[in-house]
């Protein structure tokens, strides 16, 4: 090898174990979070709808934070027609994992999410803004075998209504906002 491929093959190992430190240290999550590890990246799911109705598609990206100390999703359905944005965090003073979404719909939930023991977490959240007088959301979320596993409650009128239950597999689509 002659001194110029030498120099070329050093600096391709250099950077390879760089970008390999790099995005290892990228992934790491504060101990309160890590159990959100496996959700990291992008889904998409597509709705059940009725017969003669327009198909619905979410799509989602979960990504590490604040350098590890929040998990950032963001999430569209189709490509735009709505969407929302949250931040999760160990709140410190309340010794719990707590969570602000912000919806192009102009409403907001604040939140808790609970860890499951079988890896999952519960969401329990307040919403503020909501024209459909939805007042309170929880669901249930699990990673099983690379899907994520969503049931969802809506308190609406002071009635919870029926589990809406979804099915995202990992996807590379992007989030789009209008």
């Amino acid at each position: 090898m002659n001194r110029v491929t030498k120099s070329l093959y050093s600096w391709v190992i250099v950077m390879c174990f760089g970008v390999t430190a790099h995005g290892a240290e990228n992934e790491t999550l504060v101990d309160e979070l890590v159990f959100l590890q496996p959700f990291l990246g992008g889904w998409q799911a597509d709705f059940a709808v009725p017969v003669g109705k327009p198909a619905m598609q979410d799509v989602s990206h979960w990504e590490r934070a604040l350098n590890g100390t929040a998990v950032r999703t963001l999430h569209s359905i189709n490509a735009g027609m709505y969407g929302g944005e949250s931040l999760i965090f160990w709140d410190d003073a309340k010794q719990e994992v707590v969570f602000y979404y912000f919806t192009t719909a102009s409403f907001y939930t604040q939140g808790t999410i609970k860890r499951l023991s079988d890896g999952g977490f519960a969401a329990y959240e307040t919403v503020t803004g909501s024209e459909e007088g939805i007042t309170q959301v929880k669901s249930t979320t699990r990673y099983i075998d690379n899907t994520m596993q969503v049931s969802t409650q809506y308190l609406k009128q002071q009635q919870w209504t029926a589990p809406q239950r979804r099915t995202y597999t990992r996807s590379t689509q992007q989030v789009i906002f209008k």
